[in-house]
């Protein structure tokens, strides 16, 4: 192939290889310091390896979860608050494995935007490694996508892919063991987690406050500030009582809130019976509610309303692991018990 005098070039059509090649030179130390046992192979081949039997499985299922940050990020891209967006991809993606029974072994990342700024991608990357290290998952690899045209200037989509294992016989829900009487234990969020942020975008539009206005309810920052707090991880104060089969079923609350995301975990004919004076709802909700006049019944389906993960235990283990919980530095309370349905 012949070079044409004056030709075009990728940088005059909007993609910047070298800023590519400097953002893969930044995150590679984030990167090589989320190893964990299983790993294989380095960052920058065209896939990732993983050696189950050095991560100690002896007959395991491989266990998959994907998923984003969705409209929070408008906020993170609005007020340049882009370190933590990352730990919230982990985050939303590993405690789904959780729900599965399953640990969390290797993670990739998608990050695409219209023109890369490898300061920003570079600050959002090390979110990711660092909701990797607090998951105790590696980060093996990902996609940096720039598309001129697709996004606006300064806007960048995520994506987040994580696999996981369990041994065949610790997969959860174990809908079989679930009886009425079976105790519901809380973990504390940190607040609306990923989810409902369209939402969350509305009311502070309706309160007419700036991002950067001081909170409502947390003088010590900015609205924002408050609002992107990251997604909780909990992995490692719930990995080791799920492999001891102490667990019978667990839900990630996500979208769809208190009300559509227990019943996944629950077997046919029971259902949770909340006991909702069991936790004061946090001080972010009870904003979101009063300035956005929103109902009980909404706020229970669109937020985790200050539950972040549900444990679903037998009464007799109940004591013990909510100790063990506790002990592990979760704010945990018995939230209500399944019934006949």
């Amino acid at each position: 192939m012949t070079d044409r005098p004056n030709g075009l070039t990728y940088a005059q059509a909007g993609v910047d290889i070298d800023a590519g090649n400097a953002l893969v030179e930044a995150i590679k130390p984030l990167a090589k310091a989320t190893a964990r046992p299983g790993v294989a192979g380095g960052l920058g081949g065209f896939g990732a390896l993983f050696d189950l039997k050095a991560a100690g499985y002896e007959d395991p299922l491989l266990v998959s979860t994907t998923d984003g940050v969705g409209t929070k990020l408008k906020i993170a891209i609005e007020t340049g608050l882009h370190d933590t967006v990352g730990i919230d991809l982990v985050a939303m993606c590993v405690n789904d494995l959780l729900a599965q029974g399953a640990e969390p072994l290797l993670f990739l990342d998608y990050f695409a935007t219209g023109k890369l700024d490898v300061e920003t991608a570079t600050r959002v990357v090390a979110g990711i490694a660092e909701g990797c290290k607090l998951a105790g998952c590696a980060l093996v690899g990902g996609e940096t996508a720039e598309m001129p045209g697709m996004y606006a200037d300064g806007e960048y989509d995520l994506a987040g892919f994580n696999v996981g294992a369990v041994n065949r016989d610790g997969v959860l829900p174990r809908l079989d063991q679930q009886r009425a009487g079976d105790m519901l234990i809380g973990l504390s969020s940190s607040g609306p987690h990923s989810n409902g942020y369209s939402m969350v975008r509305k009311v502070v539009e309706r309160s007419g406050l700036a991002w950067d206005a001081p909170c409502p309810w947390d003088a010590d920052r900015t609205l924002a500030q408050a609002l992107m707090a990251p997604t909780r991880v909990y992995v490692k104060s719930t990995i080791a009582l799920i492999k001891a089969g102490r667990i019978k079923g667990l839900a990630h609350i996500t979208g769809g809130g208190l009300i559509e995301n227990p019943p996944r975990a629950i077997a046919e004919g029971l259902v949770p019976n909340f006991d909702w004076n069991a936790w004061d709802l946090p001080p972010v909700f009870q904003w979101l509610q009063e300035t956005g006049g929103i109902a009980e019944h909404e706020m229970r389906r669109t937020f985790n309303c200050g539950v972040g993960l549900l444990l679903i235990v037998g009464r007799d283990e109940a004591p013990e692991v909510l100790e063990a919980l506790l002990d592990a530095g979760e704010d945990a309370f018995v939230c209500g018990e399944l019934a006949k349905g």
